[in-house]
């Protein structure tokens, strides 16, 4: 089979932006509470624990209901159920704003995570769906850019609202936030619902033959690699390399959310307003983008996924120990750009080695489990900070705590790939490419 760049191209231009805007509303609640933090934290009498605790206690709600979510999402079509997340994650983020202690704050972020539960591996999977996995490196790099997009937009969007707004209407600065960027949420289930088609096969923007090729070749693609090893759901959810995915999964969450939702917190410690904090935050999360599609196009053109994706993680654990002793402002933001870019370096390939293994419903069980335990780095890597900084009144022992998180998910990248050589070598992998296009 011939390959048509110009078709994959095609369906890029018009799937590839409404996901990475999708996404984008997504990662604002993960930038918005950190910047809350800066003056609700105070208006309503929370310690950094209570903070910690409650912005990671929505991933308990993530976790619980990530696996269903996705299966329904294999069931009923990305379209409706995608919709269905934005609009009900965008209503429960701008309520955020009328919690008034710590029990109500952690209720309203428990259901947020439920609501939010599935996007993000829904997003991989349907990914899957529409791209081939030569060219799914620079995809879902593309995709993962939203994240420090929202933090390079939201930074100085919420620093803006946050000293603009406050007392407007008799609500303060950080309520404005979070109704302001629900909204975002809510529009893009609005545009998923009317323009995402489900598959190729039912993609009005493409012409009859251009359907025909694109199916075909992710069909014979997906044939090709269940001859090398076919999983059921049930295997593949007590595989141990999907457990082992798993962790590094944890290891990756830790360092976004860690970074997401602390980074404010980090930066304002240098003595900053709160407008220059929003500014300077902004500066890790371009280099980070900057790293993101980098890395994946590298990767796609060698074809190499093990050390594209374990050496970010290097580079990002020397960047926190960086931060972590430095001794001026200036070092300090070197040593978290470093830690943020490397983090972003890693974020696309990771998910390769799981869409390299499995396929079909399988894929989709597969990639929700891993996002699912996952997801639980978003409520231990906050909480534990935020226990850190209280026991020791600086953010030392936590960077430090990132770093370690980083350097050991690496080594977990490297015993992943040695037990996936035959699937992941550079050699391997264009074999399989080049049966699927004959």
């Amino acid at each position: 089979m011939t390959d048509r760049s110009d078709i994959i191209s095609k369906a890029a231009r018009r799937i590839l932006p409404i996901l990475m805007l999708c996404y984008l509303a997504a990662f604002l609640d993960r930038v918005n509470i950190g910047f809350a933090a800066l003056t609700m934290n105070g208006d309503l009498g929370f310690s950094a624990s209570a903070f910690g605790f409650g912005a990671g206690i929505f991933f308990l709600g993530y976790v619980l209901c990530e696996l269903p979510s996705n299966l329904m999402l294999a069931r009923v079509g990305a379209r409706l159920w995608i919709a269905r997340i934005l609009i009900t994650w965008g209503i429960l983020s701008a309520l955020t704003a009328f919690v008034w202690n710590p029990a109500s704050f952690y209720v309203v972020r428990i259901l947020l995570g439920a609501a939010e539960a599935g996007f993000f591996p829904g997003m991989i999977f349907y990914m899957t769906l529409w791209f081939p996995r030569a060219y799914r490196g620079s995809m879902f790099s593309s995709f993962n850019v939203a994240v420090p997009l929202a933090s390079v937009l939201g930074a100085p969007i919420s620093g803006l609202i946050l000293e603009n707004l406050n007392g407007v209407a008799g609500l303060q600065g950080w309520q404005w936030m979070f109704l302001i960027e629900g909204l975002p949420a809510i529009i893009m289930g609005l545009v998923v619902f009317f323009a995402l088609p489900d598959r190729p096969a039912s993609a009005s923007f493409l012409n009859e033959e251009e359907r025909s090729w694109l199916t075909k070749r992710l069909d014979s693609e997906r044939e090709a690699q269940e001859k090398v090893e076919h999983f059921s759901v049930g295997r593949a959810l007590v595989d141990p390399r999907v457990l082992l995915m798993c962790l590094i999964a944890v290891g990756l969450v830790i360092g976004t959310t860690g970074i997401a939702i602390w980074m404010p917190q980090f930066i304002k410690q240098f003595g900053l307003s709160t407008l220059q904090t929003s500014l300077v935050a902004a500066i890790p999360f371009v280099f980070m983008a900057v790293a993101m599609i980098t890395v994946g196009r590298h990767s796609d053109k060698t074809g190499e996924r093990v050390w594209h994706t374990a050496g970010p993680f290097i580079a990002s654990a020397i960047g926190f120990v960086i931060a972590a002793f430095a001794g001026n402002p200036f070092v300090g933001v070197i040593g978290l750009t470093i830690g943020a870019a490397g983090i972003g370096g890693a974020s696309p390939t990771i998910w390769i080695f799981p869409s390299t293994l499995l396929t079909g419903t399988a894929a989709a069980a597969g990639i929700a489990l891993i996002n699912s335990v996952g997801s639980t780095g978003g409520f231990f890597g906050p909480t534990i900070i935020g226990w850190v900084r209280d026991a020791t009144g600086g953010f030392q022992g936590a960077l430090l705590f990132l770093a370690a998180a980083m350097a050991v998910t690496a080594a977990a990248i490297f015993i992943l790939g040695y037990s996936m050589r035959d699937l992941m070598r550079p050699k391997a992998s264009a074999a399989l490419s080049a049966r699927t296009q004959s």
